[in-house]
């Protein structure tokens, strides 16, 4: 998915599928070219599936698909995208992490789709790139690999690599790469053909805003929990925060009771604690630092406020497997 293509066509894109990728962003990939080929009349785009022993995978959802090959067995490719979702890294191998190598070597450009760009990141092929990926793994990747700029895009495109947060986001890639390749037209009539609303880019945010969110429209609500969100590592104090939306500190508990049925103080220590289970089940930080970096002074706690909430301790959320 290179900004340029002057390769011949089909331009064949290759897909490695993880063990429980997501198949919602998987077809949300290959639909869009598939449509292209068909609007257009001829065959614009192919992809080969690719997995790491050639044999079939299966998806979090319990679908499996059939591999058409394995690292060693592959064509050569002008892009390849990495296609997970959970636990990534936990079935990945040196030999496909020194293919992948050989290929960016040879000048395919590689990309992320979901929670792919963690398994790029532990290649080290990310260095000063741009990517994008997931936003509940956003937090847990940023910890992990301070040097490379992770934003909460839907996709990011380079000449070097591409990147997209998963499920619908990797349509509007796909429904991109279809414009930049064969013009505007024929995406818009892709894109109809999916009813699928063709105005998203980069620039859109995965999630809602907050006023989505929340379900309410009052400024000074909103303003409260961004800035909570801002400062979870260093929580403020509420006062300090009713001080900055220009509320007493009773009008803003008042506020978040009526609006949100919860304590401001609650909320705050809610929000803190789910970075925390995010981190716990996507990082090897031990668990005081996954406290203090979310706010809580020492393990006693974090551990105390944790299992209130969640009704298991910190490490027994770590020794379980992610859900699917």
């Amino acid at each position: 998915m290179r900004l340029h293509y002057t390769g011949p066509f089909p331009e064949t894109l290759g897909f490695l599928l993880m063990p429980r990728f997501a198949m919602v962003a998987f077809f949300s990939a290959v639909e869009p070219l598939r449509i292209a080929n068909r609007v257009a009349g001829r065959e614009l785009f192919a992809w080969k599936i690719i997995t790491q022993d050639g044999e079939p995978i299966t998806a979090s959802n319990g679908m499996t698909l059939l591999a058409d090959a394995s690292p060693d067995t592959a064509p050569r490719l002008p892009s390849l995208a990495i296609c997970s979702s959970f636990e990534p890294e936990a079935t990945l191998t040196r030999h496909t992490l020194r293919w992948l190598h050989r290929l960016a070597e040879d000048g395919c450009a590689l990309g992320g789709i979901d929670t792919g760009s963690i398994i790029l990141a532990r290649a080290g092929l990310l260095a000063r790139r741009r990517v994008t990926l997931h936003w509940e793994s956003l937090p847990a990747f940023r910890e992990r690999f301070p040097d490379i700029d992770a934003v909460e895009s839907l996709f990011e495109v380079t000449e070097q690599g591409f990147s997209c947060a998963g499920g619908a986001a990797a349509m509007d890639m796909s429904l991109d790469l279809i414009a930049r390749r064969h013009g505007r037209a024929l995406a818009t009539a892709v894109s109809e053909q999916l009813i699928h609303d063709q105005g998203r880019t980069p620039q859109h945010q995965q999630r809602q805003a907050l006023v989505q969110r929340l379900g309410t429209h009052k400024p000074a609500l909103v303003d409260a929990v961004a800035l909570m969100e801002r400062h979870v590592e260093s929580p403020l104090p509420l006062g300090r925060i009713a001080s900055r939306v220009a509320l007493s500190l009773r009008q803003l508990q008042r506020l978040f009771e009526q609006e949100l049925g919860v304590r401001p103080r609650d909320y705050y220590r809610h929000l803190r604690l789910a970075r925390a289970r995010q981190l716990l089940q996507e990082t090897d930080h031990d668990i005081l630092s996954i406290g203090l970096a979310c706010g809580f002074t020492s393990a006693s706690s974090f551990s105390r406020a944790y299992r209130q909430r969640y009704r298991e301790s910190p490490r027994q959320t770590r020794l379980k497997p992610s859900a699917t």
